[in-house]
């Protein structure tokens, strides 16, 4: 088979596994209600298969020095959420959306200004992440329809994160690592998620998912960090399955917490 058609064909398998996955967890996450919804959102499910490409790709250190950017590159997706969060009171899908994302590009383009160190990434994320979780709390509480799936907007979903792997895939290798940590990072699940569910079930049920995701957040920028500190030691394929360890672990966490009366 020819290059380019071998390219081509490993590209399209590429997306069609990482939408795959996307639409399965965002399905749970509407059926599950705000709470455990935000725990299906907030696992690395398109990040994640993004991050198994670049591994397939390149060496360890390119894997580690890329997830460095995703852990600082947590912080605009948090300041996203929030803006998702208050507009979707009142505004519709796509202003509340376009919104956020204006605001992600802009704290993007800002913090990759500076050179970020794990520490004081991993520092900001708990900051914002602390002083967001109490702005947001009263918007947690929301009925959530049920209703029934439509394949338009399962294949939006399916389309949205494709889009996302093929630019991973496709720009990792001249881009470098710093950007293609960004790029992995963006939050396409978020915002698909937002985009369908507000559409579907209304702004505030919406935002009760998206403010219940602050401490998943939290969780993602740590399993970042676990990629960053564990590819060079021990191998990016190890790395990627501790890194997808500790955001199962954080979650579950979470979940066990809250069941206790614990107010995550």
């Amino acid at each position: 088979m020819p290059a380019d058609s071998l390219f081509l064909l490993s590209l399209a398998t590429k997306m069609a596994v990482a939408a795959g996955f996307v639409i399965a967890a965002t399905v749970i996450a509407e059926r599950a209600g705000a709470f455990i919804g935000s725990l299906i959102v907030t696992l690395p499910i398109s990040t994640g298969p993004a991050y198994v490409f670049i591994a397939l790709d390149h060496q360890a250190d390119f894997v580690a020095r890329a997830a460095l950017t995703s852990v600082a590159n947590n912080i605009p997706t948090i300041i996203y959420t929030v803006i998702f969060v208050f507009l979707a009171q009142r505004f519709s899908a796509l202003v509340s959306v376009a919104t956020g994302l204006f605001a992600w590009f802009i704290v993007t383009i800002l913090l990759n200004l500076t050179t970020w160190t794990l520490l004081p990434a991993i520092a900001l994320n708990i900051v914002f992440v602390t002083v967001f979780f109490f702005v947001v709390r009263r918007f947690r509480e929301a009925p959530m329809p049920k209703l029934p799936l439509r394949w338009t907007e399962l294949l939006l979903r399916a389309v949205i994160v494709s889009v996302l792997i093929a630019a991973v895939v496709t720009l990792s290798f001249t881009i470098g690592p710093e950007l293609t940590g960004i790029l992995a990072s963006f939050p396409a699940t978020f915002t698909s998620t937002m985009f369908i569910l507000h559409r579907r079930v209304g702004g505030p049920a919406t935002a009760a998912v998206m403010a219940h995701s602050l401490v998943g957040l939290l969780g993602f920028s740590f399993c970042m960090a676990v990629l960053h500190l564990a590819a060079v030691p021990v191998g990016a394929p190890v790395a990627l399955g501790l890194a997808l360890l500790f955001s199962v672990s954080w979650n579950a966490a979470v979940l066990l917490l809250r069941r206790a009366g614990v107010p995550l």
